[in-house]
């Protein structure tokens, strides 16, 4: 078999690639011609060159970025754009290894999405009251072994000894840049990286197969895993299990993420609630979405007193914002907000409670108080300054796909 190395400097491979990401919505029109243009010179070459003689990247830069708009921080690690355009290349030619992961993983893998394993575990449970237990690995990309991950990595790889050999070189590379400093430290297979999310899928294939195997009604999602059992002993065997699992491979579970559900629970998985055919928008989601609306509405009415801005000025900024998080993304390679629950979902609860409080915070900004008066901003108002309510959005979405179906 070609090796994936050796398509690095291959036109066609590069327009293939091109034309997936935007076909998947990857790319707006001036990115996607940026990347064309940049395809098109062939200025991949240097480095395609470079990786295909043997180097492996260079130093990455290690970053420490807001998490989830929480005010808490994670830490990513950044490539120059050019080897991070050539290391996408690689991601999505790695696509041939995916019928080697279990199907009760549901991350990153081409055709799979996270819905699947929502509608996966209903279709499973159906009819039965099932005990649960989730958990969430802590700091999981970074925390990743790499003396455990190489050997499973050199067996998938067994029929591309080139690159397992350059990942051997990047991954035991431990240099990172900070703050214009090269120092020396495990990083894990470097969470932000193209690559890392097959490698993190690749690290935990035994534990994956075992429950498959074990016929154990399960799902992960990269650091996200949830199990099931008909009784609460035997949801404690799998349950021990699983977390000696997590030993072997050195992760550890982050405490504040991890329950246990009874059957008559409704439980959260992927930011979705489950009970029965009824499925919602979780209630953590909806704290972090309410959360981060309050901040920018803070901020913007600071700004707003401290600049003499006009009222209708913060608020058409607080809106233009929001629109973009729940509507656009924040980033070309991950789904939108609403990209991500909308298919899903078959509740308003949660978008309701999201749309109640934006529409609260944007007539915040039009006085500066929470009061009854400032329901004299209608809701035409808000429209005509350009807000989109969350439960339209939904049900538009909703009544596009009956009509693409029909």
């Amino acid at each position: 078999m070609r090796s994936i190395l050796s398509q690095l400097d291959d036109q066609a491979a590069w327009e293939e690639f091109l034309a997936h990401r935007l076909l998947k919505g990857r790319f707006t029109w001036p990115l996607f011609s940026d990347a064309d243009d940049w395809v098109g010179n062939e200025r991949y070459l240097p480095v395609a060159h470079r990786f295909m003689n043997g180097e492996g990247p260079g130093v990455p830069q290690k970053k420490r970025i807001n998490k989830m708009g929480t005010g808490k921080k994670r830490t990513v690690y950044c490539f120059s754009p050019d080897e991070t355009r050539v290391l996408k290349l690689i991601a999505f030619l790695l696509y041939r290894y995916d019928n080697r992961f279990s199907p009760n993983c549901y991350s990153f893998r081409r055709g799979v999405k996270a819905s699947d394993a929502i509608f996966r575990l209903r279709k499973a449970l159906r009819g039965q009251k099932m005990w649960a237990y989730k958990l969430d690995i802590h700091d999981y990309f970074n925390s990743i072994s790499i003396p455990i991950l190489l050997p499973l990595l050199k067996d998938l790889l067994a029929d591309d000894p080139p690159l397992y050999a350059f990942f051997e070189r990047m991954l035991t590379d431990d240099r990172a840049l900070v703050d214009g400093t090269i120092v020396h430290e495990p990083h894990g297979v470097m969470a932000g990286t193209p690559t890392s999310p097959f490698l993190a899928d690749v690290y935990l294939m035994e534990v994956d197969r075992h429950f498959d195997e074990a016929g154990v009604v399960y799902a992960r999602y990269s650091d996200d895993i949830i199990l099931f059992a008909p009784d609460r002993e035997s949801l404690e065997t799998q349950k021990s299990v699983l977390l000696a699992y997590l030993k072997e491979y050195r992760l550890e579970v982050n405490p504040e993420k991890e329950k246990i559900y009874a059957p008559e629970e409704p439980f959260e998985f992927l930011g979705f609630r489950c009970q029965g055919e009824t499925i919602d928008i979780a209630a953590a989601v909806r704290c972090k979405m309410k959360g981060k609306i309050r901040r920018a509405a803070r901020a913007l009415a600071r700004w707003r007193d401290a600049k003499g801005i006009g009222a209708e000025q913060a608020m058409k900024a607080l809106i233009r914002q929001f629109n973009a998080k729940l509507f656009e993304g924040d980033d070309p390679d991950s789904l939108s907000w609403s990209r991500w629950f909308f298919p899903v979902i078959n509740r308003t609860e949660g978008l309701k409670e999201i749309d109640h409080y934006l529409q609260q915070s944007i007539r915040y900004l039009a006085s500066g108080r929470h009061t009854k008066a400032n329901y004299r901003v209608r809701y035409a108002d808000l429209k005509a300054l350009g807000y989109r309510s969350l439960v339209h959005e939904f049900y538009r979405s909703s009544s596009q796909k009956h009509a693409t179906a029909h």
